[in-house]
Formats: C-alpha cells, structure tokens, sequence
C-alpha cells in the first residue's frame, strides 16, 4: 500500500500506463520524474528540520535545490520527451542561469509557455509543497479561484464525496493546495450561468469530467472520486489526455497547463 502521496502518484501513474497504451510513455516519464521529487522532497525536509522552518525567500539561495539540479536535468534528457530532453541538455551546459530561472518560476503567476518553464516548475513542486504544508493556511471561507498559497490559477478539480452529493474543491497544480469552490462557477471567469457550463465526459473515462466555459472559453478536467475512489487527481489528469485533445479541438483552452505541459 502507498503510504505517502509521491507512492501514491507513482503506484497510479504505473496502473494507468498498463491500461491506456497512448498515455504509457508520458506516465513513464512522470513516474520518473515523481521518483526523484520524492526524494528530493525528502533531502529538503531533513535540511529544514536541521536549519529550521522553510520560507519562500529561500529559494534562490536553496543549496539543497541548486545542488540536486543537475540530477533533474540529467534524468530529463535520458528519459524525456525530446523537447524537454533538449532543453534540459541546453540548460545542464549554462548552471549559470539556473538561479535566475528558479526564481522566475517560482515567482511568475502567469501561465508557463517555455519548455525550461515547465521543467523548473517540476523540479520546484516538492519545494512548493513542503513551504505549503507548514504554511499554516486557514481555508475556512476561502471561495477565491486563485490557489491560497501560491496564487496560481487551478490546474484541475476535484469532486469528493459528500453526504447525498459531491463537494467540488479545486487543485493547485503547483504546491498542490486544494481548497473548496462552487460547483457551478466557471474557475477562469467566474460565469454563474449553468447554461454557458458545460460538463462533457467519455465512457472511456468516466471518472474524468471536462469542465468547460463558453462565455471565457476556458476548460478544466475534474476527477470524481465518487466514481473512482482509488484515481489521484494528477495521474489521472495526466492519463486523460484525449479529452485534452477533444476540448481544444472544439475551441477550448486549459485554465492552466500540467507540469508537463499538457
């Protein structure tokens, strides 16, 4: 049994790859890449309990950070995608940018559009999460779309069982906060007319629901775990990628792209 959300992760991710041929190799490269931000997570938690409490001013001087780059950056282009196996080789032959574009990721809210994006994005989550963890958040009466901690916008949704119904919480895809918000709200512009809301599924994923807006033209997928309560919102989300390629195709955008950039 998985006993932390990284062996979570990595346990879904694999049972997927085995079901969904055409996702096997993104999910793949994922599990790769959650294998080492689950001990990178793990270096910078025993560096923290010897330093103190995490903050975000941190970062840009984070030696545990800088010092475990090399090692992504290595993985990715063995075993990658050939974009961000390319641009991982351009970035592991210039260290000297490496600070400045953590510390860009780390501080931009807007959407990543840059390979070298995606992957600092990536190899920050577990620093984004430990910070968040010890955050101290209180959630109680937050109805904001924007992610509490890191004020992002929402990578997906969930939907929890709930008494008779389901409780809708939406999923920072970086530092993975989630927090309640109203079912019927467009997450990107706040549109309130169930009418422009549109909620498509698939009978190939039944669990997965397309979340679409037609006054912003903005789309999220939100996992329902009354459906399948053993999904993880970012294996899943991962795995479902046809229905990434159904939205766009009929003139959707995402809210917010996944780490991997899809």
């Amino acid at each position: 049994m998985a006993k932390t959300s990284w062996q979570q992760r990595i346990r879904r991710a694999e049972q997927l790859a085995t079901q969904y041929s055409f996702a096997a190799e993104i999910l793949g490269f994922y599990v790769h890449v959650a294998h080492f931000q689950e001990n990178l997570g793990q270096r910078l938690e025993r560096a923290s309990a010897r330093k103190g409490p995490v903050s975000v001013a941190d970062l840009p001087e984070s030696p545990e950070l800088l010092a475990s780059l090399p090692g992504f950056l290595t993985l990715v282009e063995e075993k990658g995608p050939a974009r961000f196996a390319q641009v991982a080789s351009d970035l592991r032959s210039s260290s000297g940018s490496w600070p400045d574009l953590l510390s860009y990721s780390w501080s931009s809210r807007g959407e990543p559009d840059a390979p070298e994006e995606f992957l600092a994005l990536a190899f920050l989550q577990p620093y984004a999460e430990l910070v968040r963890s010890r955050a101290g958040l209180q959630l109680d009466g937050y109805t904001h779309s924007l992610c509490p901690f890191c004020n992002r916008k929402s990578a997906l949704g969930v939907l929890r069982p709930r008494g008779d119904g389901a409780r809708r919480n939406l999923v920072c895809g970086f530092c993975m906060c989630e927090w309640e918000f109203r079912r019927i709200v467009c997450a990107g512009c706040g549109q309130e007319d169930q009418a422009k809301l549109p909620v498509y599924t698939a009978e190939q994923f039944s669990h997965i629901r397309v979340e679409c807006c037609d006054a912003c033209h903005a789309y999220i997928k939100s996992v329902d775990f009354a459906k399948d309560g053993l999904a993880d919102p970012l294996a899943d989300e991962l795995a479902s990628v046809p229905l990434d390629l159904w939205a766009q195709e009929h003139g959707y955008v995402k809210l917010r792209p996944n780490l991997l950039g899809m």
